[in-house]
């Protein structure tokens, strides 16, 4: 007989090997979604660091919260700036400091910039003479370069009683540079120098009629509030006044007290001065302090 012819085996399906295959394509496609919407945020959040809108308020809003956080239990009215190293009285918009040839070399520009929280130096008193003889030798250059930086400038004479109140005028007149669009000129009375009060009192009118005379302002008086108290109340109470009381959140005098300036301190700390510099405080905000320079 002849030999069986074999059946050949059915044929094997294939398993599902073939479908995982075609998924995979589908599985890449989907993982592109996710990329392309990190690109997005990633575009999004460049172009909200590099927008105004993040600078101008989230920065400075983020910059108002951790000082609230920081300033949690300090006193409101009288807190410390680290930048400037000092407590500095709260309500007051107009802050400016006082030099002499004791600070040295100063950079006025670096002054002119130096901000913490809002407070910045918006003016400067800068000594000019002293007695008979003494000229400042800081002077000339501390007024230019002030200028230049655009800060507001009055000069100083610090005043000896037991010399003529007439001649240390003319001479303070003399040497400094007073001009219109400034802060008034100052006399720096804070010691007797031997004299009695009454012929302090009569040296220091002298001066300060001859240089309203001759400058066509009305001088300011600086003096510590201990001397002002026990020499000068009640006899120049139509002169502004500047009064040191240092360390102190208030000015302690009474409300009828004729004073534009308060120097607060006397160890502040700027940028671009070397030396601790005195910090003064202006009674007014930004108009009237407009308003008394316009009047100079």
């Amino acid at each position: 007989m002849p030999a069986p012819k074999k059946i050949p085996a059915p044929l094997k399906r294939k398993t599902t090997t073939t479908v995982k295959r075609k998924a995979a394509p589908r599985k890449k496609k989907a993982a592109k979604a996710p990329s392309r919407l990190k690109y997005y945020i990633g575009f999004a959040a460049l172009v909200l660091l590099l927008s105004p809108f993040y600078y101008g308020y989230i920065l400075k809003t983020a910059s108002y919260g951790w000082r609230w956080v920081r300033d949690i239990g300090v006193d409101a009215s009288y807190r410390t700036y680290k930048s400037f190293g000092i407590k500095i009285p709260a309500n007051f918009e107009i802050h400016g400091i006082d030099v002499s040839y004791a600070q040295g070399k100063i950079d006025w520009q670096k002054v002119k910039e130096m901000e913490d929280d809002g407070v910045r130096i918006r003016f400067a008193f800068i000594k000019a003479t002293e007695g008979l003889l003494t000229v400042d030798p800081y002077f000339k250059r501390n007024w230019k370069e002030a200028k230049k930086a655009g800060i507001p400038c009055g000069a100083y004479h610090f005043f000896r009683p037991k010399k003529s109140g007439l001649w240390q005028a003319r001479f303070f007149v003399q040497n400094s540079s007073i001009e219109n669009g400034g802060l008034p000129p100052v006399a720096d009375v804070e010691r007797l120098d031997g004299k009695t009060p009454a012929a302090m009192r009569k040296e220091l009118k002298d001066f300060l009629l001859f240089v309203e005379n001759k400058t066509g302002e009305v001088p300011i008086i600086y003096t510590g509030i201990s001397f002002y108290r026990d020499y000068l109340a009640g006899y120049f109470d139509d002169y502004p006044l500047w009064i040191a009381h240092y360390n102190r959140e208030k000015l302690n005098v009474s409300g009828g007290t004729n004073w534009k300036f308060w120097q607060h301190s006397e160890t502040g700390h700027v940028n671009g001065i070397g030396h601790t510099v005195d910090f003064d405080v202006f009674k007014g905000d930004s108009v009237a302090f407009k308003r008394f320079l316009s009047r100079n």
